[in-house]
């Protein structure tokens, strides 16, 4: 088997194997106010994560070396093999984001100074098209190159993985047999007490993480302003109700001399005067005639109908 491919086999099921469990780690850091991604979280997280990949490693490296190698590594396997990893990947993934950047800004600056030509001589390429150029000059390449380191970096962890496949032991018998054998390995004989270790153990992070939470039941925040929701009535307190009483009666006491100062005793307001002037304007009624209409103005006499 080639290194690149038994690096592979090994660290791929390594990480989804402790995956889970850092996942637990960081809900439980959230839980206590913690950033698992910055500063000292992630210092712990990375501290913490180290006997679970520990574990991981181990048990995946022998079930691939059982499985397709048909050995079995000798015991400590997972943490020898865990501490040269670790070096090596130390130094190598700084050298690989090195060149990841210095390959990225030399194809941008190539692509930017070919269609800068292009543009200049050729044609006048659109903004769109210009964009989706750009990225597809410079992004394949990039990708190549991101595709060699990551492969150089499987070969390094396989060929690591290869000393310990070296020092380990053949197993003789069919695949069957070996499985059967794999499974008796991870398989205690005690499976109630494995039940019960692992219920315990959820119980306690249950608990554990309930602790740490600041609330038990969720609530919105302080400066979260609430929409169509009703205002609480306020109480009525009576103090406040005679101070602001007091104060809108000092207000009108205050509003009431200013008027009197503009309007001194004996003065007619102006709205008084304008509504005087139209009165003493308005034409005297002249007297109704005696007589009623349509009779010649004398007197009606009542001898005047006798014969």
């Amino acid at each position: 088997m080639s290194n690149a491919k038994l690096g592979l086999l090994v660290a791929w099921p390594t990480f989804w194997t402790g995956f889970p469990l850092k996942m637990v780690l960081a809900v439980l850091m959230l839980a206590a106010g913690v950033h698992p991604w910055e500063g000292v979280g992630l210092e712990a997280l990375l501290i913490l994560s180290i006997p679970i990949d520990i574990w991981a490693l181990g048990l995946c490296s022998r079930t691939v070396f059982l499985e397709r190698l048909s050995v079995d590594p000798p015991k400590g396997t997972g943490l020898r093999l865990w501490g040269m990893w670790a070096v090596f990947s130390v130094v190598y993934l700084p050298l690989l984001f090195v060149v990841m950047g210095g390959a990225k800004s030399l194809a941008q600056s190539a692509v930017h100074a070919t269609l800068h030509f292009v543009e200049e001589n050729v044609i006048v390429i659109p903004i769109a098209e210009k964009i989706s150029l750009e990225l597809v000059m410079w992004g394949l390449p990039v990708t190549i190159v991101l595709i060699v380191l990551v492969y150089g970096w499987l070969f390094g962890l396989g060929a690591l993985a290869q000393r310990f496949v070296r020092a380990s032991a053949p197993v003789d018998g069919a695949f069957q047999d070996i499985v059967s054998k794999w499974d008796l390995l991870r398989i205690p004989r005690d499976q109630p007490l494995l039940l019960m270790a692992f219920t315990g153990t959820g119980v306690v992070l249950i608990f554990v993480f309930w602790g740490l939470l600041p609330v038990s039941t969720p609530h919105p925040h302080e400066e979260y302003e609430f929409i169509d929701a009703k205002k609480a009535e306020e109480t009525v307190v009576p103090k406040k109700v005679i101070q602001s009483a007091e104060q809108i009666l000092a207000r009108a006491e205050a509003t009431l001399k200013e008027l009197e100062k503009e309007n001194p005793a004996g003065d007619t307001p102006k709205a008084e005067k304008q509504a005087e002037a139209p009165a003493k304007a308005a034409p005297k009624k002249k007297p109704a005639a005696s007589g009623a209409p349509g009779s010649s103005g004398q007197e009606h006499n009542p001898a005047d109908h006798k014969h």
